[in-house]
């Protein structure tokens, strides 16, 4: 079919797999939370089961959870979200088809960051949409230039703050501007804030403080720490509350009505002070371990990866991830999973396990890089 042949796979995950066939691998490439979540939510979950919530809910999400999620705009933000323009999802990729098929029409274009996250082409191709790159590099501090979007003809523009694989973030000032220039070419924005929370020296701004017709993504697998209950969330525009339902009453139902219901134990704001600090010294130690080897193309404002330049070693991201794991059992992400610009020189380190793991990965590189 020619829409297959429009997805790009995901490669880190052929690794992942290869992986497991040494017993002592150092895990630098799965980008998901090594901690547990709030000890309110396993407790949740208990609860759930033994009162049997196995029944669908509204597509929308429990009323009680899109209160809550209310609660957390006004909590982080400031800013006030109808819980009527909120729906639960099961987990962010699904929202992300929901975004895109309530902004994008058949032969549309999208316009994304290269290098970015690796499912939002293939989620144009979903619904025969087209990609417009924009690319991203240090020099740019890895955020899209506003002025790019003049004229581009793009009909969506969908930005990660704090991005993968970088871990860059627009600040208020430079995403004011770029809901400014959303509006002047009207263009919708749609900013994944999924790793809001894990931002280590300020504060993410969320782009509903600057565009209220906005899409803006959130979900609880990376600051939460819940990866596997497969859920996330979405604030829609007010005259888009209805056809989103309907997407999501025919694409999914409802998101699963255990999770939501763990989920409302999620906002332990003091349990996740304990998270993002755990990660702050995780990447610190990280970062100052593994620049002096592999440049650190980007010292991370968020999220839990290091962007690092493989240029003096290699041309080849993934050749070299595969020689990394082969030779010493080092796994990482090649940059080609991430887009095309720049990216055959740069591979993706994630902090998602302790830092004794992490630094002994190091150990390995260094020893190996010396005589290689």
């Amino acid at each position: 079919m020619e829409r297959l042949q429009k997805f790009s796979p995901f490669y880190v995950m052929d690794l992942v797999r290869e992986a497991q066939r040494f017993d002592d691998t150092v895990h630098f490439e799965v980008g998901q939370p090594d901690l547990p979540p709030s000890p309110g939510v396993r407790r949740a979950l208990a609860e759930a089961v033994e009162e049997g919530r196995f029944a669908y809910t509204e597509s929308r999400g429990l009323s009680k959870l899109r209160e809550r999620i209310s609660d957390h705009y006004r909590h982080e933000y400031g800013v006030e979200v109808d819980p009527e323009r909120i729906l639960v999802t099961p987990g962010t990729s699904n929202a992300f088809l929901v975004a895109y098929l309530l902004s994008l029409e058949a032969g549309d274009r999208v316009g994304l960051a290269d290098p970015g996250y690796p499912c939002y082409p293939n989620f144009a191709a979903m619904v025969d949409a087209t990609p417009h790159y924009f690319p991203v590099d240090r020099e740019s501090g890895y955020r899209i230039d506003p002025a790019a979007l003049v004229g581009s003809g793009i009909r969506a523009l969908h930005i990660s703050s704090p991005s993968n694989p970088t871990g860059t973030l627009y600040d208020s000032a430079s995403l004011a501007a770029l809901a400014e220039a959303c509006r002047s070419e009207g263009i919708r924005l749609i900013s994944d804030e999924l790793y809001h929370g894990l931002v280590y020296e300020t504060q993410a701004p969320t782009a509903l403080a600057f565009d209220d017709e906005a899409i803006v993504i959130n979900g609880f697998s990376k600051y939460f720490c819940m990866p596997g209950l497969r859920i996330g969330w979405m604030v829609v525009p007010e005259s888009l509350i209805r056809p989103a339902e309907i997407i999501a009453q025919n694409l999914y139902i409802s998101a699963p009505t255990l999770s939501q219901y763990a989920v409302l134990e999620a906002f332990d704001y003091d349990y996740l002070a304990q998270v993002r600090d755990t990660f702050r010294r995780r990447r610190d130690a990280l970062y100052d371990a593994l620049d002096p080897l592999l440049p650190v193309d980007a010292r991370p404002q968020g999220a839990f990866y290091l962007w690092c330049d493989i240029s003096r070693y290699s041309d080849d991201a993934m050749a070299f991830s595969r020689e990394l794991l082969e030779a010493i059992h080092v796994a990482v992400t090649p940059g080609i999973d991430f887009g095309f610009h720049g990216t055959a020189t740069k591979i993706r380190f994630a902090y998602t396990r302790q830092i004794g793991h992490m630094l002994e990965g190091v150990e390995r590189l260094r020893e190996y890089l010396t005589r290689r």
